[in-house]
């Protein structure tokens, strides 16, 4: 008798993956379960993310202190869009397509800094502010205006030290949709803590996976035991109230013994409890960030296919940690190499999940309540994605 695999009997197609994305949405967390095999391994159903999410929606690019004088730049992709944000002169931030106006050459790479944008291939100049400064030869033709052919600008907002990027100019502001969270990262001044590390990686993963893992503390004592796992109970986290659509989140404390995580004795505005609590939002879709009393670090993702998510990461620690530490220089590098082990721990765990997602006997199963947000998370999805 021929043997079939179960995935040979599985509705693939995008109605049958959204709909029970749909009806998975619709239970409460103590009926809940994780999301289907197919949410994470369909090409059909990313291409409905990339159209209906990170087209329409906003991405976090990246923290303001990346760029501290006028003329510095990074860059990053939005969809499948090249963007760079760059510093002016009067400090804001501005972002642009990174693709000149005569024959779409990408123009920037990685980060720096620069005075003017000179195209690679033609050598069509802009000055930072994207306006087209010269274009080589082009005197020739009878109708040339120049004042036309300015980078298109891309949608940019500031919020609490992040910059958000979207395509969209009818998204609300990234103020109102994180309204709600505002408050309750204040009190931590994370606007004021300095960048260590900034880094791109690439894993093989589904970006959901990754996401997911992220945002649930379930994992914590098994998979981080070597490293955070032990100085986290997990009795002690507690979630929002009510949801709210664009984000969701958590505190969870740290014990004293805890080698990062903690207030700083000269931190003067936490009090109490808040001095060994860290709060863990996950923005939707794919930004994500644990900020605890001295430190942060945080991902931003972005989908490289299904199997691929590319990984903008980094750390920043609150300015009183680095002020009075006899050797900063030491001190970032144990705490990059620290949480570095952190982020290990998390690949193997990830990569692990997406390779099992396409084995045809996998199905997905219950949700525990530390799991709270994947819940919160499918909930989203379905509603940019099931109407």
């Amino acid at each position: 008798m021929q043997y079939i695999p179960l995935m040979s009997f599985r509705d693939n197609s995008i109605d049958s993956i959204l709909a029970q994305l749909a009806a998975l949405a619709a239970r409460p967390l103590d009926q809940a379960h994780a999301m289907p095999p197919e949410v994470y391994t369909s090409e059909h159903f990313l291409e409905r993310e990339r159209e209906r999410i990170f087209r329409g929606g906003w991405v976090c690019a990246g923290r303001t202190d990346s760029l501290r004088s006028a003329g510095e730049y990074f860059c990053f992709d939005v969809d499948s869009q090249p963007v760079f944000v760059v510093r002016q002169k009067d400090g804001s931030f501005s972002a642009f397509a990174n693709v000149c106006r005569h024959r779409m050459m990408t123009l920037l790479k990685g980060q720096g800094k620069c005075k003017r944008i000179v195209c690679p291939y033609h050598a069509w100049t802009y000055d930072v502010n994207g306006a087209l400064l010269n274009a080589p030869h082009m005197d020739s033709r009878s109708e040339f205006d120049q004042t036309a052919l300015g980078l298109h600008p891309v949608r940019l907002e500031v919020w609490h030290g992040w910059i958000y990027l979207t395509l969209n100019n009818d998204a609300p502001t990234v103020d109102s949709l994180l309204e709600k969270l505002s408050p309750l990262v204040a009190p931590y001044q994370m606007e004021h803590y300095v960048q260590i590390l900034e880094e791109d990686h690439v894993w093989d993963t589904n970006w959901k996976q990754l996401t997911e893992n992220f945002m649930e503390g379930y994992h914590l004592p098994v998979a981080h035991k070597a490293t955070v796992g032990g100085y986290f109970p997990v009795e002690a986290t507690q979630f929002a109230a009510v949801p709210s659509p664009g984000f969701t989140f958590q505190f969870f404390e740290k014990t004293t013994e805890a080698p990062v995580g903690t207030a700083h004795p000269d931190n003067k505005t936490l009090r109490g409890k808040q001095r060994v609590t860290s709060v863990m939002p996950t923005v939707f879709p794919s930004h994500m960030y644990v900020l605890a009393p001295d430190h942060l670090w945080y991902l931003s993702l972005q989908p490289q296919g299904v199997s691929q998510v590319k990984i903008r990461y980094g750390i920043a620690m609150a300015p009183e940690v680095l002020e009075t530490c006899e050797d900063p220089d030491k001190l970032i590098a144990d705490t990059a190499a620290f949480l570095w082990q952190v982020n290990e721990e998390d690949r193997v765990v990830v990569e692990g999940i997406h390779k099992g997602a396409h084995a045809p006997l996998s199905t997905s199963g219950p949700l525990c309540w530390l799991e709270r947000e994947n819940h919160e998370f499918a909930q989203y999805l379905a509603a940019q994605l099931c109407n």
